[in-house]
């Protein structure tokens, strides 16, 4: 929502005052489509050229997350915690032969299925999995294990962040393409230096518009997208985190309890459960 109204205070602020100011949006209009075939379609073009398939298929896919934020909401959060803590439970007091069932085969497990968003989280589920088969293969030095799954979670967000970095990059792009429109517009507007001062003014002025679309598109548009996209990103970066600090911090020797709720504290403020509502939602877990 607060997209949207910054979309409109960004076309509402920039054209009002040009309005106020005196300004004609006559040669605006009228040169507008052209220019907008040039900067938006080269824009659109080495955006194709400078990225993957799977890298522009996921940023088409990606923009209803302008609207929506992370897919990560507080319930989510506690749902982890919980999942979390059976599982560290199971393997603390039942050993490694209980926990096997639930990490070789997550789809036919009682534990996660009763968390049916995060099985949806391939990463996620096998980020968990692959931790805990770790553990039961002896890799028990919380120092190795937790350099392990931070590589992984940086692999993930860095290959998760592609659509926010093709985005930055279009839009760094986009004011030099507006310059390329405007270029033509004056090339267009040498060949007709013999006309009137009238025509060649209106011509004068269509060119500029291709260097104020690249510039307006660039810095009102497409790098703020690219950066609110980032910051998704990171947010639901979080999420994985806070496996890792579970899973660490019972590598350590803590009690599952206390294990979740150290990954409570690195839960971001907006959706972080209070100590209440975590032992509530454990509590009421069900038994495996």
């Amino acid at each position: 929502m607060f997209q949207i109204i910054g979309v409109l205070v960004v076309f509402g602020m920039v054209f009002g005052g040009f309005t106020l100011a005196g300004g004609k949006f006559d040669i605006i209009v009228k040169a507008l489509p052209f220019e907008m075939m040039m900067i938006g379609g080269a824009a659109v073009g080495a955006f194709l050229i400078g990225n993957a398939f799977g890298t522009v298929m996921q940023t088409l896919k990606d923009f209803g997350k302008l609207l929506s934020g992370s897919k990560w909401k507080q319930q989510d959060y506690v749902d982890l915690l919980t999942l979390l803590f059976q599982l560290t439970k199971t393997m603390k007091t039942k050993g490694v032969i209980a926990l096997e069932s639930h990490i070789e085969k997550p789809h036919e497990s009682s534990i996660f299925s009763a968390y049916p968003k995060i099985m949806k989280d391939h990463f996620a589920v096998h980020f968990i999995c692959d931790t805990l088969r770790m553990m039961t293969m002896n890799l028990e030095d919380p120092h190795q294990v937790e350099d392990a799954m931070e590589k992984q979670i940086e692999k993930h967000h860095h290959e998760a962040a592609g659509p926010a970095h093709a985005l930055q990059t279009m839009a760094d792009g986009l004011p030099a393409l507006g310059i390329v429109a405007a270029v033509l517009g004056i090339i267009k507007t040498m060949g007709a230096i013999d006309s009137p001062p009238a025509v060649l003014g209106a011509k004068i002025g269509s060119a500029l518009v291709g260097t104020f679309l690249g510039v307006f598109l660039a810095y009102g548009l497409v790098g703020p997208i690219a950066a609110r996209l980032g910051q998704i990103y990171d947010e639901e970066a979080a999420f994985y985190k806070i496996i890792q600090a579970v899973l660490v911090a019972h590598l350590h020797g803590n009690a599952a309890q206390i294990s979740v709720e150290i990954g409570r504290g690195n839960v971001p403020s907006d959706f972080q459960p209070s100590f209440g509502e975590l032992e509530d939602a454990v509590s009421n877990a069900p038994t495996v």
